[in-house]
């Protein structure tokens, strides 16, 4: 499964992709101490990430020019709020992961690589996505 970082900005907004965005007089509003804001930390080289208890609240209530988030919950915020609209792309990428003990590592690695990409392939996975309310497309691409 893939958990993507996307940007929210203004419809009127000039930003069309997530790679635009890091300019010089951006500010971005983050979840201070999300996955979105450490990635953000270590990757801005222009932008400036702006801090709150929610990256959509401090967007809103500090007119930034970009809000950042997680693909889902930002495509239902932008789906709420009509002059908000997500730029396209991502601009981070978590990819979730399945965890071994070390003892019989090369044979479980290649079990559970096999079990994980058989469970995508047959759609196990985007079902069970659907089935807790999230995105079918969340399904990582073949390995």
């Amino acid at each position: 499964m893939l958990i993507e970082g996307v940007f929210a900005v203004p419809v009127a907004s000039g930003f069309t992709t997530a790679d635009e965005v890091d300019r010089a007089g951006v500010r971005i509003g983050v979840k201070r101490g999300s996955a979105c804001d450490l990635f953000l930390s270590r990757t801005l080289r222009h932008a400036t990430a702006v801090r709150g208890d929610e990256g959509v609240d401090v967007f809103r209530a500090e007119g930034l020019e970009v809000a950042a988030g997680f693909g889902q919950p930002m495509a239902e915020y932008v789906a709420r709020h009509p002059g908000v609209r997500l730029a396209e792309g991502a601009f981070m990428q978590i990819r979730q992961a399945v965890g071994t003990t070390v003892n019989r590592l090369p044979e479980s690695v290649a079990f559970l690589r096999e079990v994980v990409e058989e469970l995508k392939a047959d759609g196990f996975v985007a079902r069970a996505l659907s089935r807790a309310g999230q995105a079918p497309t969340l399904v990582a691409p073949p390995a």
